[in-house]
């Protein structure tokens, strides 16, 4: 293929059926949610959830076996490499300002919102607040502790969060490392340190899924835990979810070096990946400064 031609795919089936899983994925998360708070039957918000997202895998392994067969057959010009950085930059950031939303959540809520319930400055209204309240992040209490007990304790950063962090971190190291060795050639060194960058983001999924459990059954750290708890819940889960993503992409880029795909030149669907782990990793590292240790 001539390098100043453009690749346009042809028609394709899959936008329309990632949508109609899309769909039945928010409509089945909305439905159990729904049906936990009333009490009432979780069997169809399950059925529509499950269903939705077992869609939607499959969806996405026939689409990025269509881009990777047309990769491989060399569909694509410099022109075409171009537009998948653009669209990657894009994507990237709009991640960004994802979790900026819940950052400056989080910056509202502990530098102006506590303050001023605490009485603070023209918008002080500590006269309306309930008994026992105090002024300081985290908030411990709320209004009705009987049905939103507050949590008991916040997670020491010095334990879990730091070993969490540790990992991540090296994992930015090993995946560098794996990059470095694919344009030098080295395909033995990319296998190796893939798979122990992989090892990490898994190790950290563990770790995290096993601090929740500390946090609900011993901290009474919950989503009902007041405003601490929702906004603990909220970054951390967001960037798990992250994590989990970030980690089965890596794990497809693993498969693909295994079968001899990417070469020193050509190999933008690897650093596109490794654009998405660095990423997740700096997230990462705001929350643990704004999240544990402040």
């Amino acid at each position: 293929m001539s390098t100043a031609s453009y690749y346009v795919p042809p028609q394709s089936r899959w936008p329309i059926l990632a949508s109609i899983a899309l769909f039945l994925l928010a409509f089945g998360a909305g439905n159990l949610m729904n049906a936990l708070s009333a009490g009432a039957s979780t069997g169809t918000g399950w059925l529509l959830l499950l269903l939705g997202l077992g869609m939607l895998l499959a969806i996405l392994f026939g689409w990025f076996r269509n881009v990777v067969h047309e990769s491989m057959s060399g569909m694509y010009s410099e022109q075409m490499d171009r537009s998948f950085r653009w669209g990657m930059s894009w994507f990237i950031f709009s991640e960004v300002m994802f979790f900026a939303a819940f950052f400056g959540t989080l910056f509202y809520v502990r530098n102006l919102a506590v303050p001023w319930l605490g009485g603070e400055g023209e918008k002080g209204v500590s006269n309306m607040l309930w008994e026992g309240f105090q002024a300081q992040w985290p908030l411990m209490t709320t209004p009705d502790m009987e049905r939103f007990p507050g949590p008991e304790q916040i997670i020491s950063p010095w334990h879990l969060p730091l070993l969490n962090t540790v990992l991540l971190i090296s994992s930015s190291f090993t995946v560098t490392i794996a990059h470095k060795a694919l344009k030098l050639g080295n395909r033995s060194n990319i296998v190796l340190w893939l798979a122990v960058t992989v090892l990490l983001g898994a190790s950290f999924l563990v770790f995290q899924a096993y601090e929740y459990y500390e946090a609900y059954h011993h901290l009474g750290l919950t989503l009902h835990a007041g405003i601490y708890g929702a906004t603990f819940f909220i970054l951390t889960g967001f960037h798990g979810m992250h994590v989990t993503l970030g980690t089965l992409m890596l794990i497809i880029i693993w498969l693909r070096v295994l079968k001899g795909h990417f070469s020193a030149e050509q190999h933008f669907g690897f650093e596109a990946v490794a654009w998405y782990w660095h990423f997740v990793d700096v997230v990462w590292v705001g929350l643990f400064l704004f999240v544990y240790i402040l």
